[in-house]
């Protein structure tokens, strides 16, 4: 086996075919798409190059703004509750549930494999005003207050698509960060306990410290995916009101396919693409530092 590994011709042919699907799946369409951000049109009317001035216009259009405000702090929102109600899970499973969690485990992680859409229309039924109120606006007015319209209204539109996706998520990162909780060893966990470390300081400075790197792919999984966010805003709220729940993906498939604005359209999902990168960047560096202080 050793053999095979140093052998440079081996490695290659061992990782040819996964380098040529990576590089026809992902690294063609960024060049392809890279290409598209310095011309306009589309493939029915043509292609006319117009250097930087996408670049240009995306600095200074509004639109494109509003939407990477809501991008990033939706992003940030669903981050958070995510990684915490994942880790809070996570801790319940392994200190309290123990082996009686793998039910609890299974219900908490189903509705991760549910189609967005029809999480996203349960949410409708739940939350909806016309033409029949939702339970939620029911018990509303039976507790003595005025009906919401929830979807209406940017700040609880807002609310309920940050709930919706944490909702159906957190059982993911709940199982992830089991997984690595359980690769703590029992003895560590006992030696504190013996010395006196309980509940919150035995999560900060043992359980936390082990944990570290499977919470930094949490957070860095986390927040890819929220800033990248697509069918759970269309499939909800489609963007409204009024644009305010538009994040930079959306905006990206509306310029390119219903304006057929080809190249803003790729400048948009190059500026995500840099967002995303600078990200993750951030995250890989704050948590290297917080391994060497």
């Amino acid at each position: 086996m050793d053999k095979v590994l140093g052998d440079r011709r081996a490695i290659l042919l061992f990782l040819s075919p996964a380098l040529l699907l990576y590089t026809v799946i992902m690294l063609v369409p960024i060049v392809w798409s890279t290409g598209y951000t310095f011309v306009e049109g589309n493939p029915i009317s043509g292609f006319e190059p117009v250097g930087i001035d996408n670049y240009i216009k995306l600095i200074g259009d509004p639109t494109f703004w509003q939407a990477t405000l809501f991008s990033v702090k939706y992003a940030v929102v669903v981050t958070l509750a995510q990684v915490a109600a994942g880790l809070g899970l996570a801790l319940l499973y392994v200190f309290y549930l123990r082996r009686s969690s793998a039910l609890v485990r299974t219900l908490v992680f189903f509705p991760i494999v549910l189609p967005t859409a029809a999480v996203a229309q349960m949410f409708v039924k739940l939350f909806e005003i016309v033409p029949q109120q939702g339970p939620v606006n029911a018990f509303v007015e039976w507790l003595g207050f005025d009906a919401v319209n929830w979807l209406g209204q940017p700040d609880t539109a807002f609310l309920i698509l940050v709930v919706m996706d944490v909702w159906r998520s957190m059982g993911f990162y709940a199982v992830l960060l089991y997984a690595g909780l359980v690769t703590i060893p029992d003895d560590v966990i006992e030696a504190a306990r013996l010395d006196g470390a309980h509940r919150w300081t035995l999560v900060r400075h043992i359980v936390l410290p082990f944990l570290l790197p499977v919470l930094v792919s949490a957070l860095i999984f986390s927040i890819n995916g929220s800033l990248k966010v697509f069918d759970s805003v269309f499939a909800l709220t489609d963007g409204g009101p009024n644009g305010a729940t538009t994040p930079l993906t959306l905006a990206m498939f509306r310029t390119s396919f219903s304006y057929m604005e080809y190249g803003y359209g790729s400048t948009i999902a190059m500026a995500l693409t840099i967002l995303s990168l600078i990200v993750t960047v951030a995250i890989f560096r704050g948590a290297r530092k917080d391994v060497t202080v």
